[in-house]
């Protein structure tokens, strides 16, 4: 048999509230007095309150959901960002509903439009292939929020973290430790983090008197297998170099078992530096020297972000610095492949 709904008149009875308190401590839109927001929330387990959501939408003209567009949401980057923002919300109105762009515009088109249409309040985009142009476009129909770049237009909506300084400060690290001959497997070139990234490792070679070797510079795509695939060509290509910054620590990864599989030890014979900080970096053997991300503090700040501006509220973005940490993939200069040291 199918149970009888709840009302909220009765919740509030049952609570010994007001039929107004009871909606702003489900609402989460003002402040309720911690006792007033136990009791109701004990009323609600008592009766069963189940919230009849198509009601509340034709009612307020929300549907309490934000749309949530990763390029890849099993991407262990992206994931971790999905993390924070899904635990941001656990305790709202609001439920998170995720997507995949898969790296190429039609299919971030799509999913935009799918998200679109089913009426979501707000859309966070956790990287894009699209234009400035057309981001303003979807901005126009959906308030937009954008982490991974600057959309001229857009700035106080966007969260974009120096990609430059955190690349520049791993390759610095490498030199500093008497490397001159580091190879950077850089990401996608459409991907501005990517482009970010190489600039930084040319300005730390440039600025410290490192005269880039074009054979040391290879494009991968942010996954495993093309790393292990470049590593290997350059190895077998008997190209010399002593220390690896790999454009993310998927790369790292994939960078590392190439090492392996050709008899180099890392740090012993090749320093490695990821990009990210992924859950796990400190786990791998050796524990990866990496550039910290917080992805998961990251996720969180962009749901408060979007929650406050759905409620009218003007608050800023806060800001994310990056910083090299440091453990046990590299050293000092020992060898290098094949045998060569530091010049």
């Amino acid at each position: 048999m199918r149970k009888r709904s709840v009302t909220i008149n009765e919740v509030a009875r049952e609570a010994g509230v007001s039929i107004s308190t009871v909606s702003r401590a489900m609402n989460g839109t003002a402040f309720v007095a911690e006792d007033k927001r136990r009791a109701v929330e004990a009323a609600l387990e008592r009766l069963g309150f189940q919230p009849n959501h198509l009601a509340r939408t034709l009612t307020s003209g929300r549907s309490m959901s934000v749309g949530v567009l990763a390029e890849d949401i099993v991407s262990p980057y992206y994931a971790d960002v999905i993390r924070g923002i899904e635990h941001a919300l656990l305790d709202t109105a609001y439920q998170p509903v995720f997507n995949s762009g898969h790296w190429t515009r039609a299919y971030e088109r799509r999913a935009i439009d799918t998200l679109i249409s089913r009426r979501v309040d707000a859309l966070v985009l956790l990287g894009s292939t699209l234009s400035d142009a057309e981001l303003r476009e979807v901005a126009e129909q959906v308030p937009l929020f954008v982490f991974g770049r600057l959309v001229p237009g857009l700035e106080d909506h966007c969260l974009a973290l120096d990609q430059f300084r955190g690349a520049y400060g791993a390759t610095r690290h490498l030199i500093e430790r008497g490397h001159r001959d580091i190879v950077h497997i850089r990401g996608p070139e459409a991907q501005q983090d990517a482009e970010d990234r190489l600039r930084g490792y040319q300005a730390a070679l440039r600025d410290n008197g490192v005269t880039p070797d074009p054979r040391l510079l290879v494009t991968g795509d942010f996954l495993e297998q093309t790393a292990y695939q470049a590593t290997t060509r350059l190895i077998e290509g008997l190209v010399p170099f002593t220390a690896i910054f790999a454009g993310n620590d998927q790369m790292a990864v994939g960078a590392r078992l190439a090492l392996y599989r050709k008899g180099l030890r890392v740090p012993d014979d090749v320093s490695l530096v990821g990009f990210d900080d992924l859950p796990g970096t400190a786990f791998t053997s050796p524990p990866l020297t990496t550039v910290q991300q917080p992805t998961y503090a990251i996720g969180q700040a962009l749901a408060a972000h979007v929650l406050s501006r759905l409620e009218g509220v003007a608050s800023p973005l806060p800001q994310f610095e990056l910083r090299v940490i440091v453990r046990d993939s590299t050293a000092r200069v020992l060898r290098g492949f094949p045998g060569v040291a530091a010049r």
